[in-house]
């Protein structure tokens, strides 16, 4: 989704259509803000949500009636076919995408209702993941679009990472990009990397104890 110049921040902030650039806002509500990591997941209805992305991607889920979010953290693992093959990666795509959506529902969000917003799919981590990032967004679309769930807003792709803030009582979402030489956008791609690592040591489906789960 394009951005829309008018609405580029200061000091890094970024917003495509349906995401606020207001940096103030955004830091105020950043302090208080419950952190996901990657492999993550929260659904508040009061309390901000908060992530730092690079190559993972963030889907923020909202039911505006009942003033209710959700974010998750997630990324396909990538890896040569003797590690994982792409049936594997899209259950587990698959599988992050539906632990968020079904602890939407078991606070009382409705299908109908639903809408979202998605950030991260970058491409910083190093020359062998440049393709990652990308195939994280294009996943993160095609599921939204095949579960009928409108996409209202994305920042997704490009060099950068991204700081993300959820707001639980307006669903805004509040976007930063960063520079990847950064410190914190450093930490971010190793904790991602090792991430991704447990995953291929583990296989990229969920287990057969991860997929009986239940959420109530």
């Amino acid at each position: 989704m394009a951005a829309d110049p008018q609405l580029l921040g200061r000091a890094g902030a970024h917003a495509s259509r349906g995401v606020s650039a207001d940096g103030a806002a955004g830091r105020n509500l950043e302090r208080v803000a419950r952190v996901i990591n990657p492999g993550g997941w929260a659904v508040e209805d009061e309390r901000p949500i908060a992530t730092l992305l690079g190559s993972c991607v963030a889907v923020c889920l909202y039911d505006p009636k009942l003033r209710l979010a959700g974010m998750n953290h997630f990324l396909l693992p990538g890896g040569s076919r003797r590690h994982v093959n792409d049936d594997d990666t899209v259950l587990h795509g698959d599988y992050a995408m539906e632990v968020l959506r079904n602890a939407m529902f078991a606070r009382g969000a409705s299908e109908d209702r639903l809408v979202a917003k998605a950030f991260g799919g970058g491409n910083v981590v190093n020359a062998i993941h440049m393709a990652i990032g990308t195939r994280n967004a294009e996943f993160a679309r095609q599921w939204l679009q095949r579960e009928g769930i409108p996409l209202l807003a994305d920042d997704m792709g490009g060099s950068w990472s991204r700081k993300v803030v959820l707001d639980p009582l307006t669903g805004d979402a509040f976007c930063r990009r960063g520079a990847v030489h950064q410190p914190e956008a450093i930490s971010m791609a190793n904790a991602e990397n090792a991430y991704e690592k447990e995953l291929l040591k583990r296989g990229a489906a969920p287990t057969a104890r991860e997929k009986k789960i239940e959420l109530f």
